[in-house]
């Protein structure tokens, strides 16, 4: 028998090589029960992989529908219209509203709001943390209410000296927290007799044939700018010095902006009846009883909070801040009035000038010094 009948029949079982290539040497296919053939239709599809960031390059994205992409678009667009015409008709009421308010109160109330704001923040930053960091603040304010009210006198024709009014101020104020409360009043005295003195030399040096009437008002005046605007700005910071005394100057100055901010908005919506029209024809009687409720509750509130007094000291004083405020309003005004003007500067949109803004607050310094020395044993009782 062959060698080739042999390698046939006598079940010598294939080579690795015809393993691998599918079928035997002769192209017949390897048949065999425990072997079957292979069928690749007979295979289930391989399930998809999940998807992560690692494969999701890999699997195919679906194609986009542009019909859908566009009705996206044009939805996402109608939005932002509508968002857009209803922002703008709401700055347009609001702009209407603000002229209105404007035309019949003579203020900007958006920029008063923010401005009123910004100083608040200012004025409550530094009591709360050092209180030595409102003697700075006391003394910029006093400094530029001064320029701002000499500048405001020498246009009506009064001859002030400006230099020498800043240099008096700033040794009244700084004198009024670093010595003794009783060289405050030293101070006072030296300042305006600095002022008043330095307005005669300078009116001799000049030879204008002013007359000693103007000459004496012009001393007169002088020595009043020191009274009003760093003396009393000096009684705050006596006040400031004093234990717990921060908590004070910021009570009597929140009474103030209360009374203030509820005269505005009780005069704004039920004024009808004039409290002074020859001194201030925008002030009303109805204005007045919002400020006296607001300064009242104002009062209270604080005393019992803040101060830890009670109540009843709480309206106290809320009525002695409201009825100083109310007179330093007023004296103001009729100041303004004999000027000829309408604010004090324009250096503060919606509030006029600086000095427009303390009018109620200096005067509103006398009483409350006076109350912490009468209402403070309450609090060790």
């Amino acid at each position: 028998m062959s060698d080739e009948t042999r390698d046939a029949d006598d079940g010598t079982p294939p080579t690795r090589r015809d393993a691998r290539g599918g079928a035997p040497a002769d192209g017949i296919p390897l048949v065999d029960a425990a072997f079957p053939s292979f069928d690749a239709d007979a295979i289930p599809p391989r399930p998809p992989l999940p998807v992560t960031p690692e494969n999701t390059s890999q699997v195919p994205l679906a194609p986009l529908d542009t019909a859908d992409h566009n009705a996206i678009r044009e939805q996402w667009r109608a939005a932002r219209d509508e968002l857009g015409s209803h922002v703008s008709h709401a700055r347009d009421q609001l702009d209407q509203a603000n002229e209105r308010i404007k035309q019949r109160t003579g203020r900007d109330l958006i920029l008063a709001i923010l401005i009123g704001l910004a100083f608040g923040a200012a004025l409550l930053a530094s009591l709360l943390f050092i209180k030595a960091l409102f003697v700075p603040f006391a003394l910029a304010a006093a400094l530029l209410g001064v320029y701002e009210l000499s500048r405001a006198l020498r246009a009506s024709g009064r001859r002030i000296d400006v230099v020498p009014q800043l240099i008096a101020a700033a040794f009244l104020v700084l004198s009024a927290y670093f010595a003794e409360p009783w060289l405050c009043w030293v101070m006072l005295f030296v300042a305006v007799a600095f002022v008043v003195v330095w307005r005669l030399i300078a009116q001799m040096v000049v030879k204008d044939g002013r007359t000693y009437g103007d000459v004496l008002t012009d001393a007169v005046i002088s020595g009043f700018v020191q009274v009003y605007v760093p003396f009393l700005a000096g009684v705050a910071l006596i006040l400031l010095e004093q234990e717990g005394g921060q908590w004070w100057v910021l009570s009597f100055i929140a009474i103030a902006v209360a009374a203030d901010t509820g005269a505005y908005a009780a005069g704004l919506a039920f004024g009808r009846h004039p409290m002074a029209p020859k001194i201030s024809p925008k002030k009303t009687w109805e204005g007045f009883g919002g400020a006296v409720a607001a300064s009242l509750i104002a009062g209270v509130l604080l005393a019992i909070f803040l101060l830890e007094l009670p109540w009843w000291a709480g309206l106290i004083f809320g009525a002695s801040i409201l009825l100083s405020a109310t007179l330093g309003d007023l004296g103001e005004s009729m100041l303004k009035r004999d000027l000829g003007i309408k604010d004090m500067s324009s250096w503060l949109p919606g509030h006029g000038g600086l000095l427009d803004r303390l009018d109620s607050i200096l005067p509103s310094t006398i009483p409350a010094l006076c109350l912490y020395f009468l209402l403070s044993p309450w609090v060790v009782m």
